[in-house]
């Protein structure tokens, strides 16, 4: 069943053509990846969903509901969330405070101090919870700026994933990780949003990593889908072998 759609979405910064009548759809419960080389559009068509950019024309909708003029808040309440490719994390507070902040946003209680966190069980519950879904539990009272780059970057996914999102997008997620921590990063993130019957949208480079996780794999060129399918039918694409990788892609 479909959760997002966009028809003809667009998006142009004078004669760049950085999203041009995208149609782009994602599907309740897959683990889906958006490909393709730097300027390809992928971020700008995730920005336009997010709510970070506004469409010069086209159309999103969100489990059948418009939402192409929704704000930030609006989206984030309707179920749609993100980490970002550059940390988006508060780094003098520790790992337990950044995602009890996020509950806490969830909730309604932005005004509450996040040491008040220690005084709300269920929220500390389920803080504690989710740092032990990502592996985090350890460094539950580490500043931010004390963690690993991989250990941030859970950090990150475990923040977004703490607003209880229908559709979690995640920005190159093992981006300036070691290529040994990666599948250790993806492993953790590919079991919580499963388990946690979150559909997830990935932007990433690495295609060994593309390939291992992906139900599906969407890959953009010069901001035009040029190739939508299974893993197999993506390594078949002969516009993707082109295109993204120069017309070799990992066996």
């Amino acid at each position: 069943m479909t959760l997002l759609q966009t028809v003809k979405l667009r998006k142009h910064f004078g004669d760049t053509k950085a999203v041009d009548d995208v149609d782009f759809v994602v599907t309740k419960g897959e683990f889906l990846s958006l490909v393709g080389s730097n300027g390809a559009g992928k971020t700008t068509l995730v920005n336009l969903i997010s709510a970070f950019l506004r469409p010069d024309s086209g159309q999103i909708l969100f489990d059948g509901a418009d939402i192409t003029h929704a704000s930030v808040a609006e989206r984030l309440r309707a179920g749609i969330a993100r980490s970002f490719q550059l940390v988006n994390v508060f780094d003098d507070m520790t790992a337990f405070d950044n995602i009890s902040l996020s509950i806490f946003s969830r909730e309604g209680k932005t005004l509450h101090i996040t040491a008040l966190a220690e005084r709300d069980e269920e929220v500390q519950r389920e803080a504690d919870d989710i740092l032990q879904q990502f592996g985090l539990k350890a460094k539950r009272d580490v500043a931010v700026r004390g963690l690993a780059q991989g250990e941030r970057k859970l950090l990150d996914v475990a923040i977004a994933y703490a607003l209880r999102p229908r559709l979690l997008f995640l920005d190159e997620p093992t981006s300036g990780v070691s290529t040994r921590n990666k599948s250790q990063i993806m492993d953790i993130i590919s079991s919580v949003v499963r388990a946690g019957n979150v559909t997830a949208v990935v932007i990433e480079h690495d295609m060994d990593v593309v390939f291992k996780y992906s139900d599906r794999i969407v890959a953009m060129h010069e901001g035009a889908v040029i190739g939508d399918g299974t893993p197999d039918e993506i390594r078949r694409n002969e516009a993707v072998r082109a295109n993204l990788l120069g017309g070799s892609l990992p066996g």
